[in-house]
């Protein structure tokens, strides 16, 4: 069974930044990723996604403020985050695009001041 292992993130000032990391423990080779946030009683909504070629796609709400990247060596996906906003706390995760594996225990992002 894969697991998912997110990192990074934690709190940070608006305007600030944090890059997360997912840890895959099967490959990702062939496989669109992507990033989810979710806050408290709310759906699991998509961040943004990466194709197997590295073409990124990302939710308006991120859009020119985030970017996804892979390496299909270490089994790794990132986000890089810039000028995070408040609206922006959530509880991130990553997972397979198409085929969602179990989900990870996610990476709480805080911004505030």
């Amino acid at each position: 069974q894969v697991q998912l292992v997110e990192s990074g993130g934690g709190l940070v000032q608006p305007g600030g930044s944090l890059r997360l990391s997912c840890t895959v423990s099967g490959t990702i080779f062939g496989i669109y990723m992507a990033w989810y946030r979710q806050a408290p009683g709310e759906q699991r909504e998509l961040v943004g996604r990466i194709t197997t070629g590295s073409t990124t796609n990302y939710s308006d709400s991120v859009k020119r403020r985030f970017t996804i990247s892979r390496d299909n060596v270490k089994g790794g996906v990132y986000v890089q985050m810039e000028s995070l906003k408040p609206e922006d706390t959530d509880e991130y995760y990553c997972n397979n695009y198409r085929s969602a594996w179990k989900w990870g225990q996610g990476r709480q992002v805080t911004v505030c001041r």
